[in-house]
């Protein structure tokens, strides 16, 4: 699976870095893997979760409420369909 950094992330998902990085600290995200020099990276299941953030933020859902969707999904991205 390809990788990428965080500013390719935030490119590809149309957010600024800090709110990868506050998702992140807020639990929203799963903590990135890191290279051998400490850069994040992130895959195709990262930014399918962050789409998913970013969709039930536009719905109208809280942070907190979105932490709640993203716990009823049993790993990272696989299953946030089924949230539907």
């Amino acid at each position: 699976m390809q990788t990428m950094n965080i500013g390719r992330l935030a490119e590809l998902a149309g957010v600024n870095i800090d709110t990868i990085r506050y998702y992140e600290r807020q639990g929203l995200l799963e903590p990135a893997a890191r290279t051998a020099s400490g850069y994040r990276t992130f895959d195709r299941a990262d930014l399918e979760r962050l789409r998913f953030i970013l969709r039930s933020k536009s719905l109208g859902f809280t942070l907190a409420e979105i932490s709640d969707l993203l716990s009823l999904t049993s790993s990272r991205a696989s299953d946030i369909g089924a949230v539907r």
